[in-house]
């Protein structure tokens, strides 16, 4: 069942969790329940960089000496993409932001800051996490490689998510369980109920 009339103004939605968690997955499914999309930051830049946009020839060199994306640049990439008449109603934002100067960036854009969005911060424990990255067969999910990447991401996440819990609607949701019951609850949170 599609998402009902979800209230006056547009419903910003940002997910947060660990590689593993299902964050991509439960953000899709969402994002097609409520008739918005979701934004990915790496989707987002190939499609400026294929296009040949002035954004996208700036970004290109970062990327291809595997180097970071200036926060200014994906700042301006986010604001073209959420500008545009399918966000009109809402958006997910899945992989963005990763860091406290991003998040304060994108709250200049809307007009009541981070207070105009929604988080949501799947959590998983780590066992499974490891499991479930275990289980993916990527070659950057093996071993060492996986332990450094929860690590790095809790170290860099952490400060992000103190922030949101400050400054955003924040919820911090069970993701190691049933994907149907995950996604049930997520769209309570968005205040709709299928």
């Amino acid at each position: 069942m599609a998402a009902a009339d979800l209230g006056a103004g547009p419903t910003r939605i940002i997910f947060l969790g660990p590689p593993g968690a299902g964050k991509g997955t439960q953000a899709e499914r969402l994002a097609q329940w409520m008739g918005v999309p979701r934004i990915s930051t790496g989707d987002m830049l190939r499609e400026h960089i294929a296009q040949g946009t002035p954004l996208g020839r700036q970004a290109s060199p970062h990327m291809d000496q595997g180097g970071l994306v200036p926060d200014q640049l994906l700042i301006e990439m986010i604001r073209e993409r959420t500008s545009r008449e399918d966000c009109q109603r809402g958006y997910i934002l899945d992989g963005f932001p990763r860091t406290v100067p991003q998040a304060e960036s994108l709250a200049s854009l809307t007009p009541r800051g981070a207070a105009d969005f929604t988080i949501f911060d799947l959590v998983v424990p780590r066992e499974e996490l490891l499991r479930r990255l275990d289980g993916r067969k990527r070659s950057d999910d093996t071993g060492t490689v996986v332990q450094r990447r929860l690590q790095e991401y809790h170290d860099r996440t952490e400060p992000l998510i103190q922030f949101f819990e400050r400054h955003a609607r924040f919820h911090r949701v069970d993701g190691f369980r049933d994907m149907e019951l995950v996604q049930r609850e997520l769209r309570g949170h968005v205040g709709v109920t299928a």
